[in-house]
């Protein structure tokens, strides 16, 4: 994201992380940051705005593990209390949002070797930072940081994940850029995985059809999934009509988890595109994102007792059904020697008086 010689920057390092209770690091016009650890001593960093606050987690993976906007927790529903360390995504699952990628991606098929969604979700980073500064949506806050990967006779690159808040918005702008370091072409497989809360009786509106050919069905069942032939059948019923989930409001529909593949979705004049999940109370969820940057949408949704997720907009590079499929596939994206790839997105909460805008917004640029 832009940066200016104006902005403020504060650089941080672990031991600014109190054992117990909270420490104040930055106020800042309408932001307040605070530093604390969680219970599994990982460290949280707290950036609070006017309408609410999102928890970062600056040095595991640079995940949001939570947001509330207005009083609207956007964040899955799980059973992990808190964030742990750990060698995979699977150990610490209750993030709102986190990367995904970047050398593998996806659910590992039987030929594959890569942990679930890749090695940048728990990575440690090596840096971390807070910025504040203005850009032409005001006031912002920003957390950013580094982690560089390397491997002997392999690849090597450096990540660079952000995360901005402006002070009067329930929207977050997050960025993620990698640079291959190395003297060879790199492959690169991202998704920025973001896991809102299941709302029954939510509707989702998007800038596509809800046909067969546009909202398509993933029949792929993972090694996580154990198929019923009732799960079969349903399957095949949402194959031919994707049109029964456009409203959350058949709930034991998504236990085991459904996905689905989204194409074709039209963009505004400025070549981005958007999805909206429209609550019941009238606010809303809200993805935005330029589709060159990310030629897939994934749509992610399972609610049991264990875990409650709506994931509803998923930009990525790729398909996730593992590193061996998606290369079959010619999803594997090249980076070459020295090149970035960056992958901007916007998303977050809208209010009731927000929200029809943006349901407009999306009407308008849809195609059928």
């Amino acid at each position: 994201m832009s940066a200016s010689e104006n902005d403020t920057i504060v650089h941080l390092s672990p031991d600014l992380f109190p054992d117990r209770g909270e420490r104040v690091l930055a106020t800042h016009g309408a932001f307040t940051v605070t530093a604390f650890r969680f219970p599994s001593s990982v460290e949280g960093l707290r950036i609070e705005n006017a309408r609410g606050q999102v928890t970062v987690l600056p040095y595991l993976g640079q995940m949001i593990w939570d947001a509330v906007f207005d009083g609207r927790r956007l964040t899955m529903g799980n059973v992990f209390p808190y964030p742990r360390r750990g060698s995979s995504i699977l150990e610490t699952y209750g993030a709102f949002a986190y990367h995904a990628g970047v050398l593998r991606n996806g659910t590992p098929g039987p030929a594959d070797d890569h942990p679930l969604h890749g090695e940048m979700p728990v990575a440690a980073m090596d840096s971390a930072h807070i910025r504040f500064g203005e850009d032409d949506r005001g006031a912002f806050a920003e957390v950013g940081g580094h982690v560089e990967h390397v491997m002997g006779f392999g690849p090597h690159y450096v990540a660079r994940p952000c995360v901005r808040l402006h002070a009067q918005s329930g929207l977050i702008h997050v960025e993620m850029a990698v640079k291959n370091l190395s003297a060879h072409p790199m492959e690169l497989m991202y998704m920025l995985h973001a896991n809102f809360d299941f709302i029954a009786g939510a509707e989702i509106h998007q800038p596509t059809g809800f046909s067969p050919e546009s909202t398509v069905i993933r029949k792929a069942i993972p090694g996580h999934v154990t198929p019923s032939p009732a799960f079969k059948a349903l399957l095949e019923d949402l194959a031919i009509n994707p049109a029964r989930m456009r409203r959350l409001d058949e709930p034991e529909l998504y236990s085991p988890e459904q996905v689905f593949y989204l194409r074709d979705l039209g963009r505004d004049q400025t070549g981005r595109t958007r999805l909206v999940m429209e609550l019941p109370e009238g606010d809303g969820f809200s993805v935005s994102y330029d589709p060159a940057d990310f030629p897939h949408c994934v749509r992610w949704i399972l609610n049991d007792g264990d875990a409650q997720v709506a994931a509803f907009a998923l930009p990525s590079t790729c398909e996730p059904e593992g590193y061996t499929a998606e290369k079959a596939k010619g999803h594997v994206r090249m980076l070459s020697p020295g090149e970035t790839a960056r992958f901007p997105v916007t998303l977050g909460y809208l209010s009731a008086q927000e929200a029809p805008a943006a349901i407009s917004d999306v009407n308008d640029m849809s195609k059928d």
